[in-house]
């Protein structure tokens, strides 16, 4: 689903009241656990973090004018996904995150190469994702963003 919203606020109270109490959690959770240095915003019509162009000014290889995508989620028609650009690239956070995930929720995992897919918004595990958010500095991940695309 696709919301057209300004601000992290705007797109919580547009997606379905069912679900605005559980992004608000998610979004908590990630703002207190992410570190210093990513900012939030509106990101591919999702609510994001990436590292802004302060810090980072040549922007996102594929659009530059874009601030340097980290993690984002989304209200889908199914489910909510969290999309963290860290699992897809790096593939300790990945098998980390695959080994802890029981620890945490009794569903199996749904999951893509960045997206975890939650469909029942009450079991998203939001100490798992606090500590997933920890995981990756500013700094380290543009290291591993710029050496993937140099290769």
């Amino acid at each position: 689903m696709q919301y057209k919203a300004t601000s992290p606020e705007d797109y919580i109270s547009q997606v379905p009241e069912e679900r605005q109490e559980a992004l608000k959690k998610l979004r908590k959770i990630i703002k207190e656990n992410l570190p210093k240095g990513f900012e939030e915003g509106i990101q591919y019509g999702m609510i994001g973090y990436y590292v802004p162009h302060s810090v980072y000014p040549d922007g996102y290889h594929c659009n530059p004018k874009e601030p340097l995508p980290f993690m984002s989620f989304a209200s889908q028609k199914n489910s909510v996904n969290l999309y963290h650009s860290g699992i897809y690239a790096v593939p300790e956070i990945h098998d980390w995150f695959v080994a802890e995930y029981p620890k945490y929720s009794k569903r199996k995992l749904d999951m893509g190469k960045s997206c975890i897919r939650f469909k029942n918004v009450d079991d998203i595990p939001l100490e798992l994702i606090a500590e997933l958010c920890q995981k990756l500095s500013v700094n380290e991940w543009i290291d591993i963003y710029e050496t993937a695309i140099k290769k």
